[in-house]
């Protein structure tokens, strides 16, 4: 859940999303997204979709959306109720897109050389690349969406950290050396952040790549190989 959000006012916005689909006649999974300016809450859009960003809400609930989406058009009735739910701890989902952020995002398909998945309590990874998958230019630069759980914000965030130094995508160039520059600032760490944030903070992009020492001795151990003619 949002740092800056009241109870009263997550309250106020669920309740709203509710009467949103009522008016028209919903009756599917869907998202109702809204903007918070000076306190007050504005409607922006409403997508008849379940979000990518669903797993967040999956993660604080235990609840799994999909699931209940293909109820509904079994024509099932949903399997909780609204005070059945309870929010418990902080979710963050990070995109891992092929894209250079020091490039300016510039897209980078080809084909990953090796993928290592993070793992430990809290985390948790939706994807279908592998090592060997050649990732095309056609669609949706997404490799994967990795998403992590702790009870409290500052736990989420140094969990985000972690899951991210652990992972391996390798071949293509990632975002999430330009998310762990994030979850080190302090303007995010505090909770005190809005959509401009990105925008404002143009230096995040200026961070340095460290070489693996595990590339440097695949590079040391495969000269070697080479010279001994092996």
């Amino acid at each position: 859940p949002s740092p800056q959000l009241t109870p009263e006012q997550r309250a106020y916005i669920g309740d709203l999303a509710v009467r949103a689909a009522q008016a028209v006649g919903y009756e599917n999974a869907g998202t109702v997204e809204f903007l918070l300016a000076e306190g007050e809450v504005y409607f922006m859009e409403m997508n008849t979709r379940v979000q990518v960003e669903h797993t967040i809400t999956e993660e604080i609930t235990g609840l799994d959306i999909v699931r209940e989406q293909i109820r509904i058009a079994s024509g099932l009735p949903l399997s909780v109720k609204q005070e059945d739910i309870i929010h418990r701890g902080y979710a963050l989902q990070f995109r891992i897109n092929a894209e250079d952020p020091k490039n300016n995002f510039l897209p980078s398909f080809g084909k990953i050389t090796r993928y290592y998945a993070p793992g430990g309590p809290g985390v948790r990874t939706d994807t279908a690349i592998y090592t060997g998958y050649t990732i095309p230019p056609y669609y949706d630069s997404m490799c994967l969406k990795l998403i992590v759980w702790a009870l409290t914000w500052e736990e989420a965030m140094d969990r985000g950290l972690r899951a991210l130094d652990d992972m391996r995508v390798q071949g293509v160039r990632t975002t999430a050396p330009y998310y762990q520059e994030i979850l080190r600032n302090p303007e995010f760490r505090s909770g005190q952040f809005n959509t401009s944030f990105v925008e404002s903070h143009p230096e995040l992009t200026e961070y340095s790549i460290k070489r693996n020492p595990s590339h440097l001795a695949i590079a040391i151990a495969t000269a070697i190989a080479a010279h001994a003619g092996l």
